[in-house]
């Protein structure tokens, strides 16, 4: 997760987005008389501040699922894989469709009439640097799932063709394969996870700062639900998202500590010579107890600028990293990757984007379907909570396309430079006698690959413990904001919530990610993200229309009559500069000395 979300973001007091006065108070904000957790319940002498129904339903749910996979593992197991065979199988078209009705809406919004309508209002001024603002964008959603795929699925598309460049005649292990390796993993990386960041983003953004609402799901739903959205209506909303951010928190966690342990495992043992680490469940449930242990010290001792700090240096070492292997690895070789798999990427978008392998035949299509493009844009939609949270809390003052534009191309362009550096390392290494495809077929491929790509560059053993290190600070910092996004949705919409509060989920993050790996591994990882995701994705398909609703309502009093009064009210009474678009639509009120930034 990005960095500035404690002491700018998240932390600092977040009752509502309103600003609490003004225009944008006067002439948008519902009608609504509500406070910010005017329900809530304190409970255990104030230690915990709960909403009085998402806060137990949500954690007795949650602690009769982390019960029963503890007790019947074998069973939880068989569960899972069930369940992912089936929403893959029964609701592959669903996720397939709907990620790319994602990119349509925020597209639309961006390029429409809606284009210049201001988050936060017009009056509203930006609170980060467009660069800060694009700094933090780079972090945000990337992290832990990054660094386990960058240099792997690459490798895993070499190997087996993907079905949709198969058909293409393509044959595995070859420079051909490469470039479909490339395409197909940017596929999974590029616009269609970032356009659902964006939907969820720019809905949250709307309704706290230009209606005035909590920063929570059920507040998107005010244009159908009205104040329906403070009864059960909302509750299920805000449950379901906590049930999102938790699995989808609790994949990334998961991948994470796996690839900690095979990372400490191959380097100490397979790189030095030094200690044999065994690979397993029980190491890996070990690694997620110490680091959650440390995770919640943080939380507990309000180190929010160490945290920051932490976060801060994560982004350091990433480009650390990235800088390093450009520079001593196949450079111009990472470069016509990036090039050659961006152009295959883009021509082939169109038919990528709505493959579901229906034609193709046989079981193959269909288990990497389930496995990959429908695991992703289930982890994706699980993740979008925690992420658009984020994104939504630092882009206050942008319009509506600054916003779109941001979110969807900067991050996806910052995604391939990463992809094609590390995936390109692999490939070129493989090609050159490095035999990584031996390392990936074994019983821990996966999760060692980049380390086995590392070894065949200089000081692999050192940038290999380097990358252990900021897999360890992902997880520390993505418990620790996650924690903060799970208590802000189970207390009606506070953030300055008890210390015990916070601790409590830090800890309930960790204890899922434990019992999934318990319970079945990366595969209960996979299926736990494919089925929360599934409610999810219908969610954020009615989010869809709520936001066009409420971007029409917002525009529509902009162009009002009532509207054009009170502005000329203000130019008599104050010395304010109005500044319209082309179409003569207000998209921003200043002082007449500031200068417009639009």
């Amino acid at each position: 997760m990005a960095t500035d979300e404690r002491e700018d973001g998240m932390g600092s007091g977040l009752q509502t987005g309103g600003s609490g006065g003004g225009l944008q108070s006067e002439m948008f904000h519902p009608e609504d008389k509500r406070e910010v957790g005017d329900t809530n319940r304190e409970l255990l002498g104030g230690r915990f501040d709960i909403h009085p129904v998402v806060f137990p339903v949500s954690s007795a749910m949650i602690v009769l699922f982390v019960a029963l996979t503890l007790l019947f593992p074998t069973q939880a197991g068989n569960v899972f894989a069930a369940t992912q065979a089936f929403v893959s199988e029964t609701f592959g078209w669903l996720f397939i469709l709907a990620a790319n009705l994602f990119i349509i809406t925020v597209l639309y919004f961006a390029f429409s009439k809606y284009g210049k309508i201001r988050i936060g209002g017009v009056e509203a001024e930006k609170e980060f640097s467009d660069f800060s603002w694009m700094a933090m964008l780079f972090s945000a959603g990337m992290g832990i799932g990054l660094m386990f795929f960058s240099a792997t699925e690459p490798m895993y598309y070499l190997q087996s063709v993907p079905p949709y460049f198969a058909g293409s005649g393509i044959e595995a292990g070859t420079p051909a394969a490469a470039g479909a390796a490339m395409a197909q993993t940017f596929f999974h990386w590029g616009l269609h996870p970032w356009a659902i960041y964006t939907l969820v983003g720019l809905g949250l953004a709307f309704f706290s700062f230009n209606r005035g609402l909590p920063l929570t799901f059920r507040s998107i739903f005010w244009p159908l639900l009205g104040e329906r959205i403070y009864g059960w209506p909302g509750h299920v909303i805000d449950i379901l998202s906590v049930f999102a951010t938790l699995f989808g928190l609790a994949t990334s966690l998961g991948l994470g500590v796996s690839q900690v342990n095979a990372g400490l495992s191959y380097v100490a043992g397979d790189m030095l010579g030094l200690a044999s680490i065994p690979i397993g469940t029980l190491p890996q449930v070990l690694l997620i107890a110490v680091i959650t242990l440390i995770a919640t010290a943080s939380v507990a001792a309000g180190l929010d600028g160490g945290v920051k700090r932490l976060s801060t240096l994560n982004l350091y070492i990433m480009f650390a990293l990235l800088g390093f292997l450009l520079i001593v690895g196949p450079t111009l070789y990472i470069l016509g990757a990036l090039a050659t798999g961006t152009g295959m990427y883009l021509t082939s978008l169109p038919g990528l984007s709505f493959f579901t392998g229906a034609f193709t035949g046989g079981s193959e299509a269909a288990s990497f379907m389930s496995s990959w493009t429908i695991f992703y844009w289930a982890w994706w939609i699980s993740w979008s909570p925690f992420v658009g949270m984020f994104i939504a809390r630092i882009s206050k003052g942008r319009t509506v396309r600054q916003f779109v534009l941001g979110v969807l191309i900067l991050p996806t362009m910052f995604s391939f430079v990463w992809l094609a550096t590390f995936g390109g390392s692999s490939l070129f290494a493989q090609f050159g006698g490095g035999n990584l495809l031996q390392v990936l077929g074994g019983e821990n491929g996966g999760t060692t690959m980049m380390f086995a790509m590392f070894s065949q560059y200089p000081v692999g053993a050192v940038t290999g413990l380097i990358a252990t290190l900021l897999v360890i600070t992902f997880f520390v910092t993505s418990s620790d904001s996650g924690s903060l996004v799970v208590d802000h949705l189970t207390s009606g919409g506070k953030h300055d919530v008890p210390r015990a509060q916070r601790i409590f989920w830090a800890l309930t993050e960790g204890a899922v990610a434990a019992v999934l790996l318990v319970g079945g591994g990366l595969s209960a990882l996979q299926a736990a993200s494919i089925a929360t995701g599934l409610p999810f994705a219908v969610i954020l398909v009615v989010m869809c229309y709520t936001v066009y609703l409420g971007l029409d309502h917002e525009l529509e009093i902009l162009e009002s009559d009532a509207f054009a009064d009170r502005l000329d009210e203000l130019r008599r009474e104050e010395e304010v500069d109005v500044v319209t678009s082309d179409e003569g639509v207000v998209t921003d009120v200043r002082d007449d000395s500031a200068v417009s930034d639009d």
